[in-house]
């Protein structure tokens, strides 16, 4: 009966069943194997409530959606744009700070390029540049923010690998603006051989715009000050942002009303929260059977029989993160692969705060890798376009992430200085 079971499970799988399914159905069906009780699935479930960090979660998506909904992306573009418009490529750069900033709130690349793409996507186009370089800056940026504060990969990284949320915050800081630096000097050689016109500076618009967004730009400065001086935790500043958040859009702005739009933002995002929440724990009920069953140990060993070297491994490390990050959604690849990296990548002497970085790197580049990279068809939906047009446009890009992956995969100090630096130990 069991594997006549794991095959209908198999089936359905590519006949669409969702994947919490799946990993559950698998889940049950190893623990009935081994004449365990299906109850140590559930019992992973009610741990997963006692982490401290999970309250974090859908109040940061309860500000992102509420922001994403507003006009603060306009107020943002328009900031960005008055800051850095004058320079060479201006509107390129302006483009990916945008869906960085937008991105880290949102924790999800495709709402950035759903959001930002509607009003970047005519405007890059209008001042010059190709399409096919349009389309490849707006959908490799969805997830130019993913290593950045408040990102909720890193709060679910931290969650599974047992890791510091709050050294994970710092570590992802200096990658990602090495990303967004690689990305902005690509912007202004473009910018230059397009011949793209400069926006003059004006002082007169800066101001403006910077008084615009006045009360939007200050919250990843917020966050970070916030739990940096010791002020809050990660999950109470998720708290303080989200009460931030509301008072901001509803009062100060009020681009939203309480009554009309709250209710249906809130329900929006408490299903991307229950969905990620049914994925943790079902994957969970599954890393406590391969735990049970020593399939990390197994791993090991043979890892070591094939692997002699930190940065061989580190390289087979990459190269199997971007296949699993264009395969699988950012959450799903955190719950199932990473218990199972985990005591290899220690075994190696990677530093757990590095190994997340590389892991959440890798599938920031995973989103945009052919053939099934998620912002691939999000953009192909978004921009009306074919399919291969975007496996085109994303590949300058996606050479730049290879570079910057290998970057801060061979010099951990790029993610770890600054959480020594302010936290200390090692």
């Amino acid at each position: 009966m069991i594997p006549v079971a794991a095959i209908g499970l198999v089936v359905a799988a590519l006949f669409g069943l969702p994947l919490f399914a799946v990993i559950g159905g698998a889940a049950l069906l190893c623990f009935y194997s081994e004449g365990i009780d299906s109850a140590a699935v559930i019992v992973e479930t009610y741990r997963l409530t006692a982490s401290s960090g999970l309250i974090a979660i859908p109040l940061f998506v309860l500000a992102g959606v509420v922001l994403a909904a507003s006009q603060a992306p306009r107020r943002l573009l328009r900031a960005f744009n008055a800051v850095l418009g004058w320079m060479p490529g201006g509107l390129a750069v302006v483009a990916l700070v945008s869906c960085a900033f937008f991105t880290a709130f949102t924790g999800a690349s495709g709402v950035t390029i759903l959001a930002l793409g509607c009003l970047l996507y005519p405007m890059l186009r209008q001042e010059g540049y190709g399409e096919r370089f349009s389309l490849g800056l707006l959908t490799s940026s969805g997830s130019l923010g993913l290593l950045l504060p408040p990102s909720l990969p890193i709060i679910l990284y931290g969650i599974v690998a047992q890791t510091s949320i709050d050294a994970l915050f710092l570590a992802g800081i200096i990658p990602a603006l090495f990303h967004l630096l690689i990305n902005s000097s690509y912007a202004m050689y473009k910018g230059v051989r397009f011949h793209v016109p400069r926006t003059p500076f004006s002082r007169r618009e800066l101001a403006t715009a910077l008084r615009g967004a006045a009360w939007d730009l200050p919250l990843p400065g917020l966050i970070i000050a916030s739990i940096y001086t010791g002020f809050t935790t990660a999950s109470e500043a998720a708290a303080v942002v989200a009460a931030y958040v509301l008072f901001v859009e509803l009062v100060v702005y009020r681009d939203l009303s309480l009554f009309r739009d709250i209710p249906g933002l809130m329900r929006e995002g408490m299903v991307l929260v229950g969905t990620i929440l049914i994925i943790l724990g079902c994957a969970l009920g599954l890393t406590s059977y391969l735990v049970d069953a020593q399939v990390p140990m197994r791993m090991l060993d043979l890892i070591r029989g094939l692997i002699h070297s930190r940065l061989v491994f580190l390289l087979w490390l990459n190269l199997f993160l971007l296949v699993v990050g264009s395969m699988m959604d950012i959450f799903s690849a955190i719950m199932v692969v990473v218990p199972l990296i985990l005591p290899i990548a220690q075994s190696f002497g990677v530093h757990p705060v590095h190994l997340g970085i590389i892991f959440l790197a890798n599938l920031e580049a995973g989103y945009s890798t052919p053939p099934v990279g998620i912002n691939l068809f999000i953009a192909c939906s978004r921009f009306q376009k074919p399919v291969l047009t975007l496996y085109r446009a994303a590949l300058p890009f996606l050479a730049l992430m290879v570079i910057w992956l290998l970057g801060i995969t061979y010099i951990p100090g790029l993610s770890l200085w600054l959480p020594r630096m302010a936290l200390g130990g090692g």
